[in-house]
């Protein structure tokens, strides 16, 4: 039976309709198709499900838009009602593409105007909706998840702001700190792991990966990524390595104190493939000099593995990388914009969510449990079988 046709004997709690803000829109269509694929397969099947209204449509989008006045003010404007419906509301923070104009001037979207957007929409709802989720992949300030000086707690700021505005479940994607959930311990906070898919895309289009412990190892870029790197390599039976960064603590550039080394446990690693696995890219230097300590060290094909590929300086260090023979693929998800420059590349394993996303969608608008979606072992060990893995 197909995961999703076990939602064929159960209730919506809802209408379901999906608000896929402007930054996340593409993947949104895609979110919505699978859904009403399924569901028009569901219900020619089962008589139940033809039988609930609303439930089989041509589309669950719902139109929504921020329109911006000339002095960059900007109004949530949802154009249908949404009045007993159970929303799913997809934000992609991370948006540099989108602008709008200024007193004439052009400003590129930043994160802050992205959560602002979010705001305007849910306020947009009016508090008719029966439930409001809001999915958000990267999510919103999450890297400053702590306080260490005198200075401010953004990402718990707006995890409260949203749940005081009535969303009811946050979901996001490989929080920096899940820990950050503390700020709202009474409302729903999922953070889900990409680990099945990144598998999958590594099986599909790796030749001659050989996943034991002879043949490949996992390997975390530093500490806060050790306890990512350990389920990977139980999951696939091999051994896990770490780096730890010796920063300069005396000075700081670009608002962090530079590296002086890295220093690396775990065994050897002559021959072996690699897969480095973290939850973010920003400018990438950091896996590169993880990859370039791995080659000091014989080690074999090299394979970066992160959530959010946001390449901030470029892909310009990445093709040099490339070049030298540092690493052999980069592998990042559609959770976040890729611009055409990441996707051109033919060392570029794109990763898509959309599906994942989807089932996710589904199986709470039916009130139903997704642990078994937020638990992909069983999925992972069905694959390495389809791949001869095991």
């Amino acid at each position: 039976m197909k995961r999703h046709d076990k939602l064929a004997g159960t209730i919506p709690v809802g209408p379901l309709g999906i608000l896929a803000l402007e930054s996340s829109r593409d993947i949104g269509r895609k979110v919505n198709d699978y859904i009403v694929d399924w569901r028009k397969e569901r219900a020619q099947k089962h008589t139940a499900a033809s039988s609930l209204a609303g439930y089989n449509k041509d589309s669950f989008m719902i139109d929504c838009a921020c329109p911006r006045f000339g002095s960059g003010e900007a109004k949530g404007l949802i154009r249908e009602s949404v009045r007993g419906d159970d929303l799913y509301l997809l934000v992609d923070v991370c948006n540099y593409s989108l602008s709008y104009s200024v007193c004439g001037h052009t400003n590129h979207m930043s994160p802050d105007d992205h959560y602002q957007d979010l705001k305007r929409i849910i306020a947009a709802v009016g508090g008719k909706a029966r439930r409001i989720t809001v999915i958000m992949p990267f999510l919103y300030e999450s890297r400053q998840h702590r306080r260490s000086a005198r200075e401010s707690l953004d990402c718990a700021l707006a995890l409260q702001e949203l749940t005081q505005m009535g969303v009811e479940s946050i979901i996001t994607f490989d929080a920096h700190d899940p820990r950050v959930q503390n700020a709202i311990p009474l409302k729903s906070f999922e953070t889900v792991q990409p680990t099945y898919q990144f598998i999958k895309a590594l099986l599909k289009n790796v030749e001659n990966l050989q996943v034991n412990a002879e043949h490949l190892m996992v390997i975390s870029p530093d500490e806060g990524a050790m306890g990512r790197a350990v389920y990977y390599a139980s999951v696939l039976g091999i051994d896990v390595g770490m780096f730890y960064k010796r920063r300069d603590y005396s000075k700081i550039v670009d608002g962090r104190n530079p590296i002086i080394a890295h220093e690396f446990l775990g065994s050897d690693l002559k021959g072996k493939d690699v897969i480095i696995i973290d939850d973010m890219i920003s400018s990438g230097e950091s896996m590169i000099d993880v990859a370039t300590e791995l080659k000091r060290r014989k080690a074999g094909r090299i394979f970066v593995a992160a959530t959010f590929g946001l390449f901030t300086n470029g892909m310009a260090k990445f093709d040099e990388a490339r070049e030298k023979g540092l690493i052999d693929k980069v592998l990042t998800t559609n959770l976040v914009y890729q611009p055409d420059e990441v996707l051109s590349r033919d060392y570029y394993i794109n990763v898509d969510m959309s599906k994942y996303i989807a089932l996710m969608i589904d199986t709470l608008n039916h009130d139903q449990s997704i642990s078994e979606l937020l638990n992909p072992s069983e999925r992972i060990q069905n694959i390495l079988k389809k791949y001869g893995q095991r």
